[in-house]
């Protein structure tokens, strides 16, 4: 497949390293020579410098052959301009990444869609739902769901008091066989595992679990976990994204939004509807108590400096918040969100790229999903035709070591497989693999 990439930002950039494992033709387009040259030192792609939005640079990337065009600059112009002339000239499928929300409304994607761009993706809008499902799910650090919740996957961190603490997965087994559960993860320290039979449970071990969602409350009494209802929400910043976070959890919660800027503070008071707008600095923590800190059930960091997110967040938590959520600018910090004390750190450009990567991936392959800090990937392939997938039971598969089948989805039923289960065609397989996995698992499902 050959991808054209416009912008070699975070978004982009971390696509393209996606993409270079799936030994996909890619060209990148960027007006910086020197974020280039990082690119092309370590990725397998090709680079050209210039404005994407002209049509002789995209002439030159071969834009006319490309299956996919992905334009992700910074520049919402660009992007839009760069979409239109790529699919004139034939690309045949295209995406723009926007920054306002008004775009995706009905009315205008329409109209998008007949000047041929085929989708739009909004970031600050994508990690506002990502946020809004962490805040409804508090207990857990992640939440994903395949299948419309189908299946659901779930990390959640064990505390000094869990009970699942310095037992086995076996014994862990025993004391679940009445509801559909498996943990497929342990995230510990930065060292990812895949439980067996005999691993054992650590205090401050970070796991992934599949389940089904109606069970979830249930694995959430399992790992020892108080189920909290939340009520009150603060927000620190008034970025686009904080405006999208407060619009979509107003319509559930008493949201309290800090933004030290007084016109947009103005501006944010148009535009949301029962959210309490306050003036005041992002940080200084003593006016943040002031203001109700300590009364406050989750508290989501969206200020501009990441670090100063992730104090806020410390000392919200510190003040007995009980879920606390930090946008960090830089990707590497998504790595230390388990071990530093605050439940979530999100960045909404991996946010962006993931959900485009799903855009990417076709064939057997539904969806795939990357998990903050841990090096593997879920991916949901289908059984499209019957072969050796469906004559052998799991455990006679050769199954790659280091992946392990989570859940089946077979027409509306859900499964959790063992070794004696067989695959049966248009099953759909969810799978938790480890980067050493994932050409076996090609060859596998091929």
């Amino acid at each position: 497949m050959k991808i054209v990439i416009a912008g070699a930002g975070d978004v982009g950039s971390h696509l393209a390293e996606l993409l270079s494992f799936e030994h996909q033709d890619i060209v990148l387009i960027d007006t910086n020579q020197e974020i280039l040259d990082i690119a092309a030192s370590h990725l397998d792609v090709l680079t050209i410098r210039g404005d994407a939005s002209s049509i002789d640079i995209l002439r030159q990337a071969e834009t006319n052959k490309a299956n996919l065009f992905l334009a992700l600059t910074t520049s919402e112009q660009t992007n839009l301009i760069a979409s239109v002339l790529a699919k004139k000239i034939g690309a045949k499928k295209v995406i723009a990444r926007v920054q306002n929300p008004r775009y995706l409304c009905t009315e205008q994607r329409a109209l998008f869609q007949e000047l041929g761009i085929d989708t739009l993706i909004c970031p600050p809008q994508l990690a506002a739902q990502e946020i809004s499902r962490l805040v409804k799910q508090c207990s857990f650090t992640d939440h994903f769901e395949f299948e419309e919740g189908k299946i659901n996957l779930v990390g959640i961190t064990l505390d000094d008091y869990s009970p699942l603490a310095n037992r086995k997965l076996s014994e862990v087994h025993a004391m679940q066989s009445d509801f559909m559960l498996r943990p497929i993860a342990i995230l510990r320290g930065h060292q990812t595992l895949i439980p067996r039979a005999g691993t054992v449970f650590h205090r401050n071990d970070h796991i992934y679990f599949i389940t089904r969602e109606e069970n979830i409350d249930a694995v959430i009494n399992l790992v020892g976990k108080k189920k909290v209802k939340v009520k009150n929400v603060m927000i620190l910043g008034g970025s686009s994204l904080a405006r999208d976070t407060a619009k979509v959890l107003e319509q559930e919660y008493n949201v309290t939004l800090i933004e030290r800027n007084k016109e947009k503070c103005k501006l944010l008071a148009e535009q949301l509807d029962s959210t309490l707008i306050i003036n005041g600095d992002t940080s200084n923590f003593d006016m943040l108590e002031e203001e109700g800190l300590s009364r406050m059930d989750a508290f989501v960091a969206l200020s501009g400096n990441s670090e100063t997110n992730i104090i806020a967040s410390l000392t919200a938590k510190n003040h007995g918040v009980y879920k606390t959520i930090a946008q960090v600018e830089n990707k590497e910090y998504i790595h230390i969100s388990q071990n530093i004390g605050v439940d979530t750190l999100i960045n909404k450009k991996l946010i962006t790229a993931n959900n485009i990567f799903r855009f990417v991936r076709k064939g057997q392959v539904e969806a795939i999903t990357s998990l903050a800090g841990v090096d593997a990937e879920i991916i949901e392939y289908v059984i499209h035709k019957k072969n050796q997938l469906t004559k052998k039971p799991l455990r006679d598969l050769h199954f790659p070591s280091t992946a392990i089948v989570g859940g089946i989805i077979r027409g509306e039923e859900t499964l959790i497989p063992n070794g004696d289960f067989q695959l049966q065609v248009n099953d759909k397989v969810i799978i938790f693999a480890l980067p050493e996995a994932i050409t076996k698992l090609e060859k596998l499902f091929r």
